[in-house]
């Protein structure tokens, strides 16, 4: 009867889980975020503990599980509504080589290290530093790495310089442009910044797409 119990138990929790994790729509492992990360620790401690304490309730294990899931999508919907938000509970990418050069300020403080930043060159077949033009370190931790072209010709900031009608302060300043250019730039499509849902600038022109432009 004992083992049957703990049968059931992984059997319902498994196909629990399936359910949980569609509903919350997680992305791959590699691409979990801290927040997303968390949960999903939570939910597994939670789910083993209550196959190990036969006795428990399983209530006491889904009411949790729940109110996680519910408190996953309504702080999802929150971060997709506001920047700000979202950048606390995500963090932002961020310029650990900009211009083929080390931005070592940026590597201390997300704690990163230059072993770390090799290991990933390598890993990507990069046997040369001075090969790279940018390298992204993400939200989730990965490392995206824009190399430089035959030529060695510089190109643009990986970055968008307006997400959501927001600009980003930070691309702004890795090109050396302020709020001031970029408001004039956009005024000479016929925009402001507010109507703006993303922008990239490439050969000193911005390539925009307006928030009435989406479905």
């Amino acid at each position: 009867m004992e083992l049957f119990t703990i049968m059931f138990r992984t059997l319902f929790f498994y196909f629990f889980i399936l359910i949980i994790y569609r509903i919350m729509g997680k992305r791959e492992i590699g691409q979990l975020s801290i927040q997303d990360l968390v949960v999903s620790i939570l939910i597994a401690e939670m789910v083993a503990i209550s196959i190990e304490n036969k006795e428990d309730p399983m209530m006491y294990t889904i009411l949790p599980i729940i109110l996680l899931v519910v408190l996953e999508i309504v702080s999802a919907y929150i971060a997709l509504k506001s920047p700000k938000v979202r950048n606390i509970m995500e963090g932002k990418p961020v310029l650990i080589i900009n211009k083929g050069k080390i931005n070592f300020k940026e590597m201390v403080k997300q704690r990163y290290t230059l072993d770390d930043l090799l290991l990933e060159l390598r890993s990507q077949n990069i046997k040369n530093l001075f090969d790279v033009e940018y390298a992204v370190l993400e939200n989730n931790g990965s490392l995206n790495i824009f190399k430089y072209n035959f030529l060695k010709m510089k190109s643009e900031n990986p970055f968008p310089l307006i997400l959501d009608g927001k600009i980003d302060i930070s691309a702004l300043k890795y090109i050396n442009k302020d709020e001031k250019w970029l408001s004039n730039l956009i005024g000479k499509e016929g925009y402001d910044v507010s109507e703006i849902f993303y922008c990239f600038y490439k050969n000193d022109k911005a390539y925009i797409i307006p928030k009435n432009s989406l479905v």
